[in-house]
């Protein structure tokens, strides 16, 4: 299987990766292959080199080689959060 590495952008204290890592955790804990994707997780202000390579405006953005799968938007729901990681996921294990 040919899993891509995913390139997932946050900032310290946002409560919107807070429940993108949650929903990511309560994934893997249920298909035990998402466990097996790689996930390069960059805090945006601590490397802004790497961030401004990327195209979105707010975190979580989750990159599936080089491709926006995923970017958070205001007033998300843990649900939709969840769902759109499992996205991520199954783009990076297609």
């Amino acid at each position: 299987m040919n899993v891509k590495k995913i390139t997932a952008f946050y900032l310290e204290g946002c409560p919107y990766c807070k429940q993108a890592r949650e929903a990511l955790k309560e994934l893997s804990g249920e298909k035990a292959e998402y466990s097996s994707v790689n996930i390069d997780w960059v805090e945006e202000n601590q490397h802004p080199e790497i961030s401004d390579q990327y195209d979105y405006y707010h975190v979580p953005a989750m990159f599936v080689g080089g491709v926006k799968v995923y970017e958070a938007h205001r007033g998300e729901k843990y649900g939709e959060c969840r769902e759109n990681v499992r996205r991520v996921l199954e783009a990076a294990l297609s």
